[in-house]
Formats: C-alpha cells, structure tokens, sequence
C-alpha cells in the first residue's frame, strides 16, 4: 500500500492567510525552522497508478500540481484519482470537490450524515450536478450501525473499513451541538495481499478502548495532531475555545485524560505520524521542546509530500 500525504495543515493550512501569530510570521520571514503546509488530505493507492483521495481539500488542485503521481498520463483529459471517501464534513475536508469539477464524474463515498450536510448546509453535491456530477456510494454507518467494510471499484487489493469516531460536525451542521452516529469517521485499511494496515483519523476528539483496539490492529497510525496542548488557541489569543471544544484530542495529556503521545504509546504500531496540524501547535517548529519530545517517543510529523509505503 502507497500513501501520499497531499497536504498535513488543518484548516487555513500554515503559515495561515491571515495569521500574525509568533508561529506563521516566524515562518513567512524565515526565523522559524517550519515547512509550509496545506491543507489536510491523503491519497492511497495500491499500486502506485490509481489513487483514492480521503477528503478533498481546498488546496487540491495545488496538491495535484505538486504531486507527479497524480498528473494525468493518457489522452487529453484524464485522473489517476479514481474517488474520494470524506471522513467528514469540515469545509477544510470537503470543498476540495468543487475543484475537481473539470474532471470525471465524482465516486464520492461518505455516511448519510455527510451527504446530508454536502446537500443541505453546504450544498456542493447539488453545485456539482451542473458540472462533473457525483456518484454517492452510502457508507452505512448511522444509528446503531458503527462500523461499515466496503470496497472501492478498482481497488480489489484493498479492503477499507469506515468506522464512526467521537467528534464534531462543522459549525454549519444542524447537529453541530449534539453527536450524530456518522458525522466522523475513521478509516481502517487492509492490504489484502500482505495484510498491512492503515488507521487514518485527522479528527479524533477521544480514543476509548475501541479506538484503542483499532489502532493497536494497524502498521501505520496516521491521526489528529491539531493541537499539542487543551488550551493552545487560548494561551496564543488566537480563539477562546479548547481543544476538546473543537473536537480535537491534544497531544499532551492532563489529570483528567490521556493525551495523544499517551495513546501513541500504547500502541505498537511500526510508523506513528501525526497530521492535521493546527497553525498554533508548536510542533511546527523543527528546533522547538515539543518536536524533541515527540522524537524521542518516535513519533513523526507529517509533511506535505511525505510518502509512506507499508
């Protein structure tokens, strides 16, 4: 299994537009030992020539530019880029779409709470029937339904597993402020052939014992790593919410719950990496305690371009 990180900033991406914080002007003047990044979104494939995308961010047509695996290589219109699975409905994770509209007609896979919002709150699918159009493949996890295998056409090799994680909608759902089974997903994915697995979670506001159980079954934890601390955007003026609030598990833990780098320890997993990663967390800075720490613990940070191969 080959995966391709195509962007690993959270929202607004870093530097962000118009952030002035210490870690956004450090890296557009230079001081800062930071790579820039764009916003969240992974690419998966089995063999290197066709490519899902999970989530679709803004940045994607500058993803797809930047990455040669995804250029198009036969005919005068064409994609390696054979569909799209979101793992929610964050605006930063779904308008993505509305780029890909020169293109094929879109094999979008998402649970019914985020088709619901995609045409109702935020209604791109509805825009993109005036263009490429979509094909919705139902990811049934709803209800009491938490767990969903499915198979994507073309990917026989592949075998992926939706599953429903604690989170939030985006601030545009009607169900922002009460949890729907299916607003979150992670995604859990198998190399048929040498039984590798990939565990991908951008948003995880908790890990329980049954995350736990998941991502202690995987080879490589790719996950939240928005926010290294609860109070971060508060302690850098930059918002007055927590990182719970946001639907964010932090990396560093308090009496009250483990942190990521707890849970990151837990597991035994041979590559741990963390993605999504907020414009506020200090781990951006290469030379910084934070990053050190997160070394020491053997644990990465996803760049922009970093290619895994399990």
């Amino acid at each position: 299994m080959k995966i391709l990180v195509l962007g690993s900033g959270a929202g607004g991406g870093f530097p962000q537009w118009n952030c002035n914080c210490r870690l956004c002007a450090g890296q557009r003047q230079g001081e800062l030992a930071a790579h820039a990044r764009t916003q969240s979104s992974v690419a998966v494939s089995a063999d290197g020539e066709s490519w899902v995308l999970l989530n679709a961010s803004p940045d994607i047509g500058q993803q797809i530019r930047n990455h040669p695996q995804l250029h198009p290589r036969q005919g005068l219109r064409d994609t390696p880029i054979k569909a799209v699975v979101l793992m929610d409905a964050q605006i930063d994770h779904v308008s993505g779409l509305l780029g890909l509209r020169e293109g094929p007609c879109v094999d979008l896979y998402a649970t019914p709470c985020v088709f619901e919002d995609l045409t109702t709150g935020l209604p791109l699918l509805n825009v993109l029937q005036h263009y490429c159009g979509t094909r919705w493949h139902m990811l049934p996890v709803a209800g009491h339904q938490t767990r969903a295998d499915f198979e994507i056409d073309g990917f026989a090799s592949l075998r992926f597993t939706a599953l429903a994680i604690p989170g939030k909608a985006p601030p545009y759902s009607p169900h922002r402020r009460e949890q729907v089974v299916g607003d979150n997903i992670a995604l859990l994915i198998e190399d048929l052939y040498d039984r590798r697995r990939l565990f991908y979670s951008p948003g995880l506001a908790e890990v329980g014992p049954q995350e736990l159980q998941w991502m202690c079954d995987a080879d490589c934890l790719l996950v939240d790593g928005t926010f290294w601390e609860e109070e971060e955007m508060q302690r850098a003026g930059l918002s007055g919410k927590t990182a719970t609030e946001m639907g964010h598990l932090p990396q560093i833990g308090s009496a009250a719950r483990a942190g990521m780098v707890d849970v990151l320890q837990a597991t035994t997993a041979r590559r741990k990496v963390l993605i999504h990663i907020n414009n506020s967390n200090p781990i951006l800075d290469e030379a910084s305690a934070p990053r050190r720490l997160l070394d020491a613990h053997g644990i990465e940070v996803a760049y922009d371009g970093m290619e895994i191969t399990l």
